[in-house]
């Protein structure tokens, strides 16, 4: 059976030990039969590869956008390993900046490091997961000081389709509702979940589970 990127990023998730099955407490002090731990990554072949998955999601789903916006610190690795991986698989050449913690009054100075952002200037950001949406919050304020820039969309590496903790609504819901910006994922929940029963990935003894905990907690 040959895989989708879908179907090869759940794999290389496994592979590396960033899913992992079994019984978690949540942050959130859910209990969970399944844990996302994006900070496995962290050798240059895993990032050449995550880039190459994230590339695929923005081609995939044809978000037009001229600049890779990676928000500080975990998304600036992340909109560098996907420029490059744009260029090298699809022949796009995109720009790439992020933002600095604290604004910089001397040498070139500024808010950004990387492509000087422009009015009118289309612009996708690249981030790991969505929680609660707090790096979208904080990052909507950077980009309007610095220009007039429209946000074509943000990419993440898994969508959980889950409830916020005071809301009906997953955090990628919230941030459409709230923002109007449309947060695309490289794989949601209920991929993970048909991976798991196409047989893709070993997991059958925590189908039950995931099902459940969908059904309780799914937006």
């Amino acid at each position: 059976m040959e895989l989708n990127y879908k179907q090869r990023f759940i794999k290389f998730m496994v592979e590396n030990g960033v899913l992992t099955f079994g019984d978690f407490t949540l942050k959130s002090g859910r209990k969970a039969p399944y844990f996302i731990n994006t900070g496995n990554y962290k050798t240059g072949a895993q990032l050449a590869r995550l880039g190459e998955y994230y590339a695929e999601c923005i081609v995939d789903n044809n978000i037009g956008g001229e600049t890779l916006v990676g928000p500080a610190y975990k998304g600036i690795p992340l909109a560098v390993t996907t420029a490059v991986a744009l260029w090298n698989n699809h022949k796009k050449d995109v720009n790439y900046c992020f933002d600095r913690k604290e604004v910089k009054d001397h040498g070139e100075g500024g808010m950004f490091v990387g492509k000087q952002l422009k009015d009118g200037e289309k612009v996708i950001l690249i981030e790991d997961v969505m929680t609660s949406g707090k790096a979208l919050r904080e990052m909507l304020p950077k980009l309007a000081q610095a220009a007039k820039v429209e946000v074509a969309g943000m990419v993440i590496s898994v969508d959980r389709q889950e409830k916020a903790l005071n809301s009906d609504l997953s955090a990628v819901q919230e941030a459409y509702k709230e923002f109007g910006i449309k947060v695309y994922s490289i794989v949601t929940m209920q991929d993970i979940i048909d991976a798991i029963e196409e047989g893709v990935i070993e997991g059958r003894e925590y189908l039950g589970k995931m099902k459940e905990y969908r059904s309780v907690y799914g937006a």
